[in-house]
């Protein structure tokens, strides 16, 4: 979920600086309510326990199938393992190493970067802005910027360390940008629209359409069955893309049951947004996801959010997936305006 979707609140200390404390038991403020830790646990365990039961599908870009099953996936899960979809291992290391390098910083460097919400500025390094739906914190810090399009990136806000680290986020950027409208492409051929690029153009794409980074960091925990790196919840944006360093934590809601995602080799995974289920008419189903912790070992995962500009679009179901036995499910609002009533839960509004 972007930073954007939060709501100010005093700052918090660092989950970082309580992991390393040697901690015991965690603070109150980071245990979940009663009625949701029935269902968490050890992210390592959850992974090892989770071979059975239904799966998260697995996409090759490259299949002379994969519409169909991109297709199949974004009605049913709304989430997917993609597979040969264009962004070297090379690059996707690169990234990894970045990322890793950033967070191994002493405390003091990465507070030369952090966010300010009061003064308004979203973009740094951070921990909990603010209360969410259970008025309890999460366990992780991050790092937010956008990461293009190149010319609205404010470089000043990104780090400084590792040296090499803004190379490589704008060529990952760029080449996230590629997939992203080829994977809006796949999913207009999949509502059978009458161009390929009908979804991207009404995200006002190529030129508009924004991509928003958040490194999640999760440190150890030593209590993974009372905690969660990120509460369940659904993305605000068209699609999200989540590449991580190979420790488990994502599930996602299937059929009422939490599943726990695989670790698939040179994958990213792609998730349904909240945009998308809308101009789909709810066709593509927006994922309810949440990120569990574990006691052993670092989790980092790089999500990436494709928006539209903020109040450029109006979001309503497309004409062409509205019918007289399907008619729109969802009042038209602007980027903004479903951001603020879904995320200040604004009295009265719902999603549709």
């Amino acid at each position: 979920m972007p930073i954007e979707s939060v709501i100010i609140a005093p700052p918090a200390p660092r989950v970082e600086t309580l992991s390393k404390s040697n901690l015991h038991s965690i603070p109150l403020e980071y245990i979940r309510p009663e009625h949701e830790r029935a269902c968490l646990g050890d992210a390592l365990e959850q992974l090892h326990n989770s071979n059975s039961g239904p799966q998260i599908p697995i996409t090759d870009l490259d299949s002379r199938d994969c519409i169909e099953k991109v297709t199949k996936a974004a009605k049913e899960w709304g989430v997917m393992h993609i597979v040969n979809h264009g962004i070297s291992s090379e690059l996707m290391e690169k990234v990894r190493a970045a990322g890793k390098a950033f967070f191994n910083l002493p405390l003091e460097a990465k507070e030369e970067y952090a966010n300010d919400q009061s003064k308004g500025k979203i973009q740094g390094y951070g921990s909990k802005l603010a209360n969410n739906a259970s008025g309890q914190l999460e366990w992780e810090d991050y790092f937010f910027h956008l990461i293009f399009p190149d010319d609205k990136v404010d470089l000043s806000v990104w780090p400084k360390q590792p040296s090499d680290y803004i190379e490589i986020m704008q060529e990952f950027g760029s080449q996230l940008r590629i997939l992203a409208s080829k994977m809006l492409s796949i999913l207009s051929l999949g509502l059978q629209l009458p161009t390929k690029d009908r979804l991207e153009q009404e995200l006002k794409g190529p030129e508009d359409l924004l991509l928003q980074l958040k490194i999640n960091y999760y440190p150890k925990c030593p209590q993974p069955h009372l905690a969660l790196g990120v509460e369940a919840h659904t993305d605000v944006s068209a699609l999200s893309f989540i590449l991580h360093n190979n420790v488990p934590g994502l599930q996602v809601l299937y059929e009422g049951e939490w599943v726990t995602a695989k670790l698939v080799p040179d994958s990213l995974i792609v998730h349904v947004g909240d945009s998308l289920e809308i101009l789909s008419n709810g066709i593509y189903k927006s994922v309810l996801h949440r990120g569990l912790v574990n006691k052993e070992k670092v989790r980092i995962s790089w999500a990436v959010f494709c928006e539209p500009p903020k109040d450029a679009v109006v979001l309503k179901p497309l004409d062409e997936v509205v019918t007289d036995d399907a008619p729109a499910r969802y009042t038209p609002r602007t980027f903004a305006q479903h951001l603020e009533r879904k995320l200040f839960k604004k009295k009265g509004w719902r999603f549709g």
